[in-house]
């Protein structure tokens, strides 16, 4: 299809909606000729719907105008469609943190952001899925950047929003200073391939991109395309001694350190016993708590418009 075939649907986060700039860039690319339907959120689940109606809509890409959690909505209504009737997705980044967009190299400025949106090339990635249990209930959703455990996860859904709009992603930072000498370990057993651990952690990662939390590397050398997940466990410390080895390990990424472990695995699925609490997880911003949970690569799920020479696609690398 030609791009003056091209119809985008534009989902924008309702908190965003009056952004001056955000609407300074949508007439000027309908002044351009580029046809585009807008839709504005009002309540939890509405960008998913939007999005799961856009081949209704005669749109064939689908643009995210907010922060991870609209992008993650929008990518769950995206996969409601069949693969080959599946639009392709852009982002404009209008949120806290932005950690896809960023880790991706897309611009900040709602009119750099949009017209990449419309004018980037897709690239197919990969899409995680992720089958949980709570309360003995099965539920399916996805996400294509990254999910946090334990630790981490209880960061990034205790952060309150007013101090996350001051602080930027700087705000997830201050509240894992607060949160640091107050930790608690999360018990489960992980299976992946032909292994299982029982696990005591601080903090898991399974990361489709690289970074979450408003820049937290989690995931360095993670792939949006390679059919893998990167996988990181920091085990539980004891003793303010520890601390520096940890430290020290987390800026090296171990494939087998004291406290860090680092590999890659297609599926990964994490068990917890019947009196052990849910674990707090977050999926590309949006929190959740699962007692069992399995998170699996579909390869090549989705199209998404991406910067030229991104660094987060195999096909770029550089031998």
């Amino acid at each position: 299809m030609t791009d003056s075939q091209q119809c985008y649907l534009l989902i924008i986060n309702g908190q965003s909606a009056g952004n001056p700039a955000l609407r300074e860039a949508v007439e000027a690319q309908r002044k351009a000729g580029t046809p585009m339907i807008v839709r504005a959120t009002w309540e939890g689940g509405d960008a998913a719907e939007f999005a799961a109606q856009a081949v209704e809509l005669g749109a064939t890409s689908v643009i995210a105008c907010g922060g991870d959690g609209t992008v993650n909505e929008v990518v769950n209504g995206l996969m409601r469609i069949p693969h080959d009737h599946r639009p392709s997705l852009g982002v404009v980044p209008m949120g806290s943190a932005n950690d896809f967009a960023t880790s991706v190299g897309l611009p900040l400025k709602p009119d750099r952001a949009l017209a990449d949106a419309v004018r980037l090339p897709s690239a197919p990635i990969d899409v995680i899925r992720m089958t949980a249990e709570t309360s003995g209930e099965p539920s399916v959703c996805y996400y294509i950047n990254m999910t946090t455990g334990g630790f981490g996860a209880e960061i990034t859904s205790s952060t309150p929003k007013t101090l996350k709009r001051m602080l930027g992603g700087g705000a997830y930072s201050l509240m894992g200073a607060l949160k640091a000498w107050r930790h608690r370990s999360y018990r489960g057993t992980l299976h992946w391939s032909d292994h299982e651990q029982a696990a005591s952690l601080l903090l898991l990662a399974l990361g489709n991109g690289r970074q979450s939390g408003g820049g937290q590397v989690l995931a360095p050398r993670a792939k949006l395309d390679d059919g893998r997940l990167d996988v990181l466990l920091v085990k539980d410390f004891h003793s303010v001694t520890e601390l520096p080895t940890l430290l020290g390990e987390l800026q090296q990424f171990p494939a087998e350190g004291c406290y860090v472990r680092y590999f890659t695995a297609s599926q990964l699925t994490v068990t917890t016993r019947s009196d052990d609490e849910p674990w707090p997880l977050t999926l590309d911003g949006e929190a959740k708590r699962y007692q069992r949970f399995t998170a699996e690569v579909v390869p090549l799920a989705l199209k998404v418009r991406l910067p030229e020479g991104c660094s987060l696609l195999s096909a770029n690398d550089r031998h």
